[in-house]
């Protein structure tokens, strides 16, 4: 009798020490956090209109691509857009859920005040030379990560997006780089 006792102790041993493995190892490779991939579209705009005004909002969309295993639900949160480290719009955004690997389109618009970047004292001298300037985006979305639909974890993600406006085009194109840290 206690032999069969140490045999069954034994493999109970070795099934705990096994399974443990297994969950540590898909911990760190299958649902190690992925940042999420963010990109913008924004309108098109004619800085070169005779009639722009001072102040104006831009239709734009953002795609959020959850590359993660689990969802993320954030709160309503405010990008800013600026010129040289002065703020020259702001972008809201609305709280949603992203699936789980999967991405949703969210539609906002960009307040964005024309008189404040024309009236900076660098626009000028950056736009003259090849009708180009770049502008930043930021914003931080506050929320909860979702997985297996009742771990809920506290993260946010952050996004930084430099953006080009081509004058002469009307060319708008971005290059977003996000982080996920979990609080």
């Amino acid at each position: 009798m206690a032999r069969g006792v140490r045999v069954c102790l034994s493999v109970a041993a070795v099934s705990v020490i096994v399974v443990s493995i297994v969950i540590v190892t898909l911990i760190f490779t299958v649902f190690k956090p992925k940042d999420p991939i963010v990109t913008l579209h924004l309108s098109h705009v004619d800085f070169l209109s005779p009639t722009l005004p001072l102040n104006m909002t831009l239709g734009m969309m953002m795609t959020i691509a959850n590359r993660n295993f689990g969802s993320f639900k954030y709160e309503s949160s405010i990008g800013y857009i600026r010129y040289r480290d002065v703020t020259v719009g702001s972008v809201p955004i609305e709280a949603a859920l992203v699936p789980a690997r999967s991405e949703i389109n969210v539609t906002t618009n960009a307040h964005f005040m024309v008189g404040v970047l024309l009236h900076n004292p660098n626009f000028w001298t950056d736009v003259v030379p090849g009708m180009k300037f770049n502008l930043t985006s930021t914003a931080e979305l506050p929320g909860k990560a979702i997985i297996l639909k009742f771990i809920k974890v506290k993260a946010k993600a952050y996004n930084n997006c430099q953006i080009s406006v081509n004058m002469t085009s009307s060319d708008v194109q971005s290059y977003c780089i996000s982080k996920l840290k979990f609080t």
